[in-house]
């Protein structure tokens, strides 16, 4: 059996075997570094080398080239790719051990900083040692330029599925999409000081709860043994965060995870990431110019412009952003005036523009499954939807001049809602009568509806203040800032169906 046909895996494991009778550790504890690629490869000066003649650097093998007594090989490190040249006469032994290593191994090296003949900014090794062994080969893709001069690549790492099943390898083999989620943290980084330089706290509230709430939506249910109740993964923060408004503090966000037993697309995980915040004192209007403010400074921070490009949408975050009247909306879009329809008349209006419904659907329900599918595509330019009825939103104030309506807004972009704001409803009597009205809509057939917690309006009835709550998407926030299209690109570790269990239902399906 010739070398080329041994299998790779096999052939790493006797390269191992090879390396520990050598008394080399293929796994050694630690290694100490002194510098990465992108500093190495952005600071250093032709003019004055001395900069850089000592670095220590570490990262992983993505090339080999060989050439008798002298290789080059590049490695990636968090920041980037940097050559290494290694040559025989200067490290003797440690040159034959090259041969035991292949791509994917991790090694760290010492030596000097210099530019090849071919002008390519290098490390001129004195000293190399292997961090990790790779056992299983890595799926490098290969290039070629054919006579027209067009790069073909081969063996590319592009399955979507594949990627976000092995997002570790995706980020070696891909390591572009490291910069979408390098500028997920500097968003969320930013939102932070933004509302930390304002004097508001940032908190913890529970994950697993009672009686979940603040939201309509169906939650994953769990079982706590030592108290034997049920409990609930959250499906938002709000009543948390206002019990501590309660408490008297006048400004508290969360930045959290939350779970929704919901379908899944591209703007939908089961386990998303939100941001809430409430203020005391103030309202909705109030809280429109902030988060106005708040997002014009994530886009200008994170991209260096008050632009984005979405496919082929150019999207400006400039101030101040446009705001539509949502019963404006649905006749602009529709043609229909929707404002005091009740629920049948919802319904036949629904069925009019081929929209299908069914008995368990409440108004609240139907008036969201009109704007899902006439209006909310239309909003791509940064636009607040603001004024909804009092049926689709139960923890909001009811309007202050329009009956029927309540304080409320949503952000819309690029077709999708990024945030959502009220008037905080603070009266205990009203938000009683509503959720009440939620739990006679649940028991009609809507389990997304909301159920009533006592010790919230326990907590009302205290007394809260005036007071501003908005709740932001982060993951769809991170969408538009790096131009993804799917929610699953901006994510390490999307939920996915796993592989055996998709493999059987293959199987049976034929």
């Amino acid at each position: 059996m010739t070398e080329q046909h041994i299998d790779p895996e096999l052939r790493r494991l006797e390269e191992i075997e090879l390396l520990e009778s050598k008394g080399i550790n293929p796994y050694p504890y630690s290694f100490e570094k002194t510098h990465n690629s992108s500093e190495i490869l952005n600071n250093f000066d032709d003019e004055n080398p001395a900069n850089f003649a000592s670095v220590s650097i570490a990262g992983r093998i993505m090339s080999f080239r060989r050439m008798g007594k002298a290789t080059f090989c590049h490695i990636l490190d968090q920041t980037g790719k940097i050559q290494l040249y290694f040559k025989k006469d200067e490290i003797g032994d440690d040159y034959d051990n090259l041969k035991l290593y292949d791509i994917g191994d991790i090694i760290g090296v010492k030596g000097y900083v210099f530019r090849t003949k071919m002008g390519e900014i290098s490390i001129h090794v004195q000293t190399q040692e292997l961090l990790s062994k790779s056992l299983k080969p890595l799926p490098v893709a290969k290039e070629e330029v054919d006579e027209a001069g067009n790069k073909i690549v081969h063996d590319a790492f592009t399955d979507k599925e594949s990627r976000y099943r092995k997002r570790y390898i995706d980020l070696i083999v891909n390591s572009e999409i490291r910069d979408t989620f390098i500028k997920r943290a500097k968003i969320i980084t930013t939102m932070r000081n933004f509302f930390d330089s304002r004097g508001w706290l940032e908190v913890e509230t529970p994950i697993l709860q009672p009686i979940y709430g603040g939201a309509t939506a169906r939650p994953f249910v769990s079982h706590h043994n030592a108290l034997d109740i049920p409990l609930y993964l959250r499906i938002a923060d709000e009543l948390y965060l206002k019990r501590l408004i309660v408490g008297g503090f006048e400004g508290v966000y969360e930045i959290s995870k939350n779970f929704r037993n919901e379908g899944m697309d591209k703007t939908h995980n089961p386990e998303f990431t939100s941001m809430e915040i409430y203020v005391a004192y103030k309202d909705y209007e109030w809280m429109m110019q902030l988060t106005e403010e708040l997002i014009n400074k994530i886009c200008t921070e994170v991209n260096g412009s008050e632009k984005v490009t979405i496919g082929d949408s150019n999207i400006s975050f400039a101030l101040p952003f446009r705001r539509a009247k949502m019963f404006d909306l649905y006749k602009e879009y529709t043609g229909k005036d929707l404002k005091g329809l009740s629920r049948d008349e919802l319904a036949s209006a629904a069925k009019e523009m081929g929209i299908e419904t069914d008995k368990t659907m409440s108004a609240m329900k139907i008036l969201d499954l009109i704007f899902g599918e006439k209006v909310e595509h239309r909003l791509i330019e940064p636009t607040f939807v603001v004024d909804y009825p009092i049926e689709m939103s139960p923890l909001a104030k009811k309007h202050r001049t329009e009956d029927g309506l309540v304080e409320r807004f949503e952000l819309f972009v690029n077709g999708s809602e990024i945030a959502n704001c009220f008037s905080e409803l603070n009266d205990p009597r009203d938000q009683r009568a509503r959720l009440e009205e939620q739990a006679r809509i649940r028991a009609d057939g809507d389990d997304e509806a909301m159920v009533v917690d006592e010790d919230f309006l326990n907590a009302l009835e205290i007394g809260m203040p005036p007071t501003a709550g908005l709740g932001v998407g982060i993951d769809r926030l991170v969408m538009l800032m790096t131009g993804e299209t799917s929610i699953r690109d901006v994510l390490f570790f999307p939920q996915m169906r796993p592989e055996k269990v998709k493999k059987a239902e293959q199987n049976e399906n034929g």
